[in-house]
Order: C-alpha cells, then structure tokens, then sequence
C-alpha cells in the first residue's frame, strides 16, 4: 500500500510532532526501512553516530534526522527534521502498519460456552476454548489455540496470539498477549521443610495498553492480586511470582524473573536477566542493569547493577578496582 507524504504529516500532526522537510505532499512512500535496506520509496531514520557509514549507503528517499546531522545525508535522501528520530520511526511504524481490525469471525471448531458473554466485533480463532462466565469486551481477537479459562474478564480491544493461556484474571483493554504466555496459573509455594503446598486462591489484574511477550509467565496472588499498572511492556520469558505488584509505565526486558509477594513502583526499566528477589519494595524510577540480582529494598531514582545490585557509578568503581588489582597465581 502507498502512502503519500501529506498524509504522513497529517499523522505526525495529529501526534504533536512536527515536521520540516522540502519533499512534496504528492510523494509516494511504501513504507519504512531501515538505512541499508531501504528502496528509493522508502523512509529510513538516523539517530546514532555509530551507523554514520550506513547513512552514506542508504537508498531511501527521505530520512528522521535531527537538524544537526543533516549534513551527513547523501544527496539521494531527502532530510525530513524531527527532534527526535527514533520516536518518529516509532510513530511511522504505527502510520503505515495499521492496527489489525476485527472482522466479527467465530471459527466453527472454537468451544464457547452458553454462559459466556462476547460482545460485538470479536474475532475468536481455531480451536479457542471460552469456558464458563467468561466476558470478552468489544474490538478483541483471540487466535488459534487460545484458552480462557472460567470467570476470566476481557475488556475491550484486546489481541491474543495463538497458544496463549489465561485463567484467574481480569484484562483490561488496549492490551497484547503474545503466543504462547501463560497468565492466572497457580504459584510456586510450599513448606520448605513439611513440603505442604500453598494453594493460590487469588488472581492477575491487568491494567490498559499493556504488551507481554511470548511465553511470559505471570502466576495468579496466593490470597489477593497479583497487579500489573497501565502501559507495562513486557519482553519474551519473563517470569512473574505471585503477589507481585508492578506500577504504570515500567519495562521489563527478556528473561527477568521477580519473586513473589515484590512491589514495583512506577516508570522502572529492569534489564535482561535480571533477578528480583522475594518480599521487596523497589521504587519509583528506578533502573536495574542487566544480569544484575536485587536482593534488598531500593529507593526512588536509582540506578542500580550488579550482584548483590548496589549504585551502578559504585559498581564501575568496583569493576575498575577489581581489574587494577594483581594477584600471584
């Protein structure tokens, strides 16, 4: 599909972000690309000084580039000046990969209970399982192969990919499961010594706009919610215990475990394969390096790293430290 450049700044506008650029509102872009591969009909952008070589290669007829590095460009691509590149590509990803719509379908081999309630504009895949008392708002899609297990609620405009799990829980709306997450299970707990297993009683609550990516795990509390805030995005095989509670706007990377009964605040970033221990309370801003394992409580505004996860500027010094140290072997 071709898209012109007026529509394109009509887009940006609508999203407060301005545009300059000579390129005329009849030109025809197919979409987006990235600099080495891009075709003379595409938007490519620039927005780090390591891909300098790349840039000078690049094909694409017009380029997000910041005032400042204009002059880098290629005389084959056109400057579209932005303040920030990398969110206009964000944006004109959304621009010229719509949002996919519902078509009202019910595959004929997909279970659904009587008890159930769907309302209008969902599409429900092959073999997708809807048990009882089950209600899934407007504008959702289930894929194939998804199961939704009893009293589960499902707000509006929701998209599940095939092989996705849920039970125990309450979703809002404007959220995306990727294939293959298990959401609402029971929790890993018991008596260390009488090995006497906890039933989980409790349940997932989801907030609004939020991702979670393949094969995520997110278990259900053990007596209240485990909570998940307003627009939390969440990388591939990461492992939430139960009773977790995690605030709006945090990103969580891939293969993050956090233990059960921990308390996220608002607006963290948690690196890959970080380790979050049980039963602790981390703060508002906060940002946890990768690999890095928090075993104690952290205060807003910090960024940490490490194991045990202390101050990153503390943690370089140790590294620098440790390297400058001679040892007889």
């Amino acid at each position: 599909m071709n898209f012109t450049f007026e529509h394109l700044k009509t887009f940006f506008k609508d999203h407060s972000i301005n545009i300059s650029s000579d390129i005329s509102n009849n030109q025809v872009f197919t979409g987006i690309g990235s600099l080495l591969n891009s075709t003379n009909q595409q938007i490519t952008f620039f927005n780090n000084l390591k891909y300098v070589k790349d840039l000078l290669q690049t094909k694409a007829l017009g380029c997000f580039i910041t005032k400042n590095h204009v002059n880098l460009l290629p005389d084959n691509c056109k400057p579209i000046i932005v303040k920030d590149p990398y969110k206009s590509f964000a944006l004109s990803t959304n621009f010229f990969f719509k949002t996919i719509k519902t078509e009202s379908f019910i595959h004929q081999s997909s279970a659904i209970d009587p008890s159930a309630k769907i309302e209008s504009n969902v599409d429900i895949g092959k073999n997708v399982v809807i048990n009882k008392n089950v209600k899934i708002g407007k504008g959702s899609i289930l894929y194939d192969n998804v199961y939704i297990g009893e009293n589960v609620i499902i707000g509006e405009n929701n998209v599940f990919y095939p092989n996705v799990v849920i039970t125990n829980s309450i979703i809002n709306n404007n959220c995306l499961i990727q294939s293959g997450a298990v959401i609402g299970d029971s929790g890993f707990g018991f008596t260390i010594y009488e090995n006497i297993p906890i039933i989980h009683i409790g349940n997932v609550v989801i907030g609004n706009n939020v991702n979670i990516g393949s094969n995520t795990t997110i278990d259900r509390a053990s007596l209240d919610s485990t909570f998940i805030g307003n627009n939390v995005k969440i990388d591939n095989l990461v492992q939430i215990a139960h009773s977790v509670s995690i605030g709006d706007n945090c990103i969580i990377a891939a293969q993050v475990g956090i233990a059960g009964s921990t308390s996220i605040g608002k607006n963290c970033i948690i690196g890959g394969q970080a380790g979050v221990s049980g039963h602790i309370y981390i703060g508002n801003n906060v940002t946890i390096a990768a690999k890095s394992g928090v075993t104690k409580n952290i205060q807003d505004n910090k960024i940490i790293a490490g194991f045990p996860a202390i101050d990153i500027k503390q943690w370089k010094k140790n590294i620098i430290n440790e390297k400058n140290k001679k040892y007889d072997y």
